[in-house]
């Protein structure tokens, strides 16, 4: 159990920089490949609690399809790689405590509603009943994000067009 709780910390770190990279980063293909780490990370979360079938999942579907349609649509807009003005501004302090306030709100709600309960990964959820919910009780929600992607990319296609 140690052992799970260091990969877990190792990787949670590694996410944390990763999302610090795509916010701070000023290139918009670092910050697509900064949130390739994000993402995996996330898929490592996954393994660690067991559910392999959801990890393959993130891996496919948002590093493999979502980071590349990002990566098409910055390239077929000709977006710039290297902005020519600041994109800073004043509002960092404002920004910091509001996410400090957050930070303080979703500790305390879960505290509150976890405080003394374990996780049970004895029994991990099972493939079958995963696809069977996706199939079932959330084919409407998994074919509006099919739509929308394709939207996305038909949109980046007309924008990138000349006229």
């Amino acid at each position: 159990m140690i052992a799970e709780n260091v990969v877990f910390g190792i990787i949670a770190a590694a996410m944390a920089l990763g999302a610090i990279g795509v916010v701070r980063t000023k290139n918009v293909v670092h910050a697509a490949l900064y949130l390739v780490v994000v993402l995996a990370g996330g898929a490592a979360q996954f393994i660690l609690l067991g559910q392999e079938f959801v990890a393959w999942v993130q891996v496919l579907v948002y590093i493999g399809a979502v980071i590349v349609l990002f990566l098409f649509g910055i390239m077929l807009t000709r977006a710039p790689m290297h902005p020519k003005d600041s994109l800073d501004n004043d509002l960092r302090w404002p920004a910091a405590v509001t996410s400090l306030f957050l930070v303080g709100i979703l500790v305390g709600l879960l505290v509150h509603t976890f405080h003394a309960d374990k996780v049970d990964v004895q029994r991990p959820v099972r493939t079958a009943d995963v696809t069977s919910s996706i199939f079932t009780t959330y084919i409407v929600p998994f074919e509006v994000v099919g739509v929308l992607l394709l939207g996305a990319l038909i949109g980046a296609v007309v924008l990138a067009r000349k006229d």
